[in-house]
């Protein structure tokens, strides 16, 4: 079976690696444009990118794929390339450009998506950063056909996840891309014998997994700890939970909820010392702040955080 596969960060990565690693045919890989990052702001190639030319595959980066959007040429290229190019299916993964309907009919068996959420729930950009911050007990992969609605196609593949009381974005990443790379060859193999079966989504249970927006970075103490507790990990590793001291933003990058109790004003420092971690006073209960960083500085273990930057006594914002 020839794939074209659509992708960008490192989660579509370990899919177009499962996927290379499996023996499928792979004639195209779609990415975004490179982008400027680090110190510098230097271009620098997406993951996907990064392995698919490492392993000689041919690649291409459209800004559109909508031939009536702002970019209409690069969008007519991109399509001639698509019908040019021999294959089967199109496997999306976190690719970050929508697909129009005139894109979603080329390939012969559709274009195939791995969406790292339990459909209908979390329907939408982020899904494994709000299924932390809202509590969920667990999340998954779904392996689901694509059409122009926004991620409510029929179901192919599910496979589900618990969520540990310690993960993070990060973390929960790293499972869910090994969980979709696996899932995604299994679905192409069903398919390729004919045995792969469509639900369609249930209509109750829809959520949107709105996009983080950095400034949901800033920590409201005022809120129940076990909120708050569950938004630094949902923003680990972006865009980072934070709270102001003295008016220098702190980032907070690790915390438990503590089993003390206490009376003190939201954001007011309990204790700060390297034995107990940073104690914080919330709304309804008390935050132990473990792993914290300055600006201009690096991610600390609060008992070394504290040797340049005492808090004792203090109040956040």
């Amino acid at each position: 079976m020839r794939i074209v596969f659509a992708g960008t960060p490192e989660f579509a990565a370990v899919a177009l690696k499962s996927l290379h690693e499996a023996g499928f045919e792979i004639p195209l890989v779609l990415t975004q444009p490179d982008r400027p990052a680090g110190r510098g702001m230097q271009l620098q190639a997406s993951p996907v990118k990064q392995f698919a030319v490492a392993q000689g595959m041919r690649v291409a980066q459209p800004v559109s794929l909508r031939l009536d959007g702002k970019y209409p040429e690069v969008a007519r290229e991109a399509h001639e390339l698509l019908q040019s190019t021999p294959h089967d299916v199109m496997v999306v993964a976190a690719y970050g450009l929508i697909l129009p309907r005139s894109v979603l009919d080329i390939p012969k068996r559709g274009c195939i998506n791995i969406h790292a959420s339990l459909l209908p729930r979390w329907r939408g950009a982020a899904p494994i950063h709000r299924a932390i911050e809202a509590g969920d007990a667990e999340t998954g992969v779904v392996i689901m056909q694509m059409e122009e609605g926004l991620d409510t196609g029929p179901m192919l593949l599910t496979g589900r996840l618990p969520i540990a009381a310690d993960d993070t974005t990060a973390s929960l990443h790293d499972k869910l891309a090994t969980l979709g790379g696996g899932m995604i060859v299994e679905a192409l193999r069903k398919l390729e014998q004919g045995v792969l079966e469509a639900t369609p989504q249930p209509e109750a249970g829809v959520t949107y997994a709105a996009k983080i927006a950095k400034e949901e970075a800033a920590l409201d103490l005022a809120q129940p700890v076990q909120v708050i507790e569950r938004k630094i990990r949902a923003f680990n590793p972006f865009p980072g939970a934070s709270a102001t001291f003295n008016g220098v933003s702190v980032k907070f990058w690790r915390a438990v909820v503590a089993a003390e109790t206490t009376t003190a004003a939201p954001g007011t420092v309990l204790a700060a010392t390297a034995q107990d971690g940073v104690l914080v006073a919330c709304g309804q209960g008390v935050l132990r702040v473990t792993e914290l960083q300055k600006p201009g500085g690096k991610r600390l273990p609060a008992a070394e955080f504290l040797k340049g930057f005492p808090l004792e006594g203090g109040r956040f914002g």
